[in-house]
């Protein structure tokens, strides 16, 4: 069994055969006008159940794009939503989920970020987390970068481009696999590996955590090193869906952390509630905070609360001694941030940073 959110995309051929399928047989005819604009004789549609599909044939992936954008200028939005999209011929349908219109489109016009998601183009870097009262480097956060030798990439336009193809979950599974076998060749036990996750990507808790919690298993580490860490807070409406997620890594042993805090949906009311085992301070607060009364009270809130029900308080994107300084005397657990070390290909050389 396999999940089709998280598998593998089926690559797009530079030639070959684009099926128009929809319920609604006056789009399929809209379709191919505009997709065959200097085509005289138009293809037929058939009926297969209760949808429409119609065959035709592409030239080149340039081609292909060109044509799909001049179908979505000819339909409305509301019609594109009925008009989904199958390639190679037509016993596609019953090997596979058609795609919709606008993933389809999305991963033809953004073809080589596509590529570099489904070919595994990228690797993990890792930044260093270190313990503010003794300096010791206790865990490192890994972070989505490209691949040796490849073309440098944004990671937000990555994931955008994710969510746009329908591939957000299968990024977003890959980016956690590659975590875990990367700290497995640079990490010994008992350094805490900090690993991203998107909610929105985890349909089914029990399932879809399914092949990370394999991945820990095959690479013989110990679960308890793991903290999964949320991102696109801001994002998030389902708070009972997150709970779900934290309880299944909690129950394979593993911690799990809330970033961005004190930004968007991570405030500090929803804290109590989630009870996360790490609280991640947004690196907008942590910005020059010796100087803003201001944060320096929403920070001292955040540290308070999430001591309370036994969180361990990290401060993101620390780059000044003096915002180290001053973390310190609230008490403050763990930072991270250039001040401490830059994400890298490999972890520090030393056990101890100095400042």
């Amino acid at each position: 069994m396999d999940c089709s959110n998280c598998s593998i995309a089926k690559p797009i051929e530079d030639h070959g055969t684009l099926l128009f399928i929809s319920p609604q047989i006056h789009l399929l005819d809209k379709c191919i006008e505009a997709f065959t604009a200097e085509q005289q004789e138009q293809p037929q549609p058939y009926k297969e159940g209760d949808r429409h599909i119609l065959s035709t044939v592409y030239a080149s992936r340039e081609l292909l794009l060109e044509g799909l954008k001049r179908v979505n200028d000819r339909l409305t939005e509301t019609e594109q939503l009925d008009i989904h999209i199958g390639m190679g011929s037509d016993s596609f349908i019953a090997a596979s989920q058609p795609l919709p219109l606008s993933h389809f489109f999305a991963r033809i016009k953004h073809h080589s970020l596509v590529s570099m998601m489904t070919d595994g183009l990228f690797s993990s870097h890792m930044q260093p987390i270190v313990d503010i009262q003794s300096r010791q480097v206790i865990g490192y956060e890994f972070l989505l970068r490209s691949a040796e030798g490849q073309a440098r990439f944004n990671p937000y336009e990555l994931f955008s481009v994710a969510q746009q193809t329908g591939l957000h979950s299968f990024l977003d599974r890959a980016a956690r696999i590659s975590a875990i076998e990367t700290s497995a060749r640079y990490l010994p036990q008992g350094i805490k590996r900090f690993v991203n996750f998107l909610p929105s990507s985890i349909y089914n808790p029990n399932y879809c955590l399914s092949h990370t919690f394999k991945a820990i298993e095959k690479n013989h580490l110990d679960p308890q090193d793991f903290v999964f860490e949320v991102v696109e807070t801001e994002r998030i409406e389902d708070i009972g869906h997150l709970k779900k997620i934290f309880a299944v890594y909690q129950e394979h042993g593993m911690k799990v952390a809330l970033d961005d805090v004190g930004s968007g949906f991570a405030t500090l009311e929803v804290l109590p509630e989630l009870m996360p085992d790490f609280v991640k301070i947004d690196r907008g607060l942590v910005d020059m905070c010796d100087t803003d009364e201001h944060k320096q009270q929403t920070i001292s809130n955040i540290v308070s609360c999430s001591h309370q029900f036994g969180a361990t308080v990290l401060a993101e994107g620390m780059e000044r001694k003096e915002e180290w300084d001053f973390c310190r005397s609230l008490g403050i657990d763990l930072a991270q941030g250039y001040l401490l070390g830059k994400p890298s290909a490999a972890p520090l050389n030393k056990a101890f940073v100095e400042l």
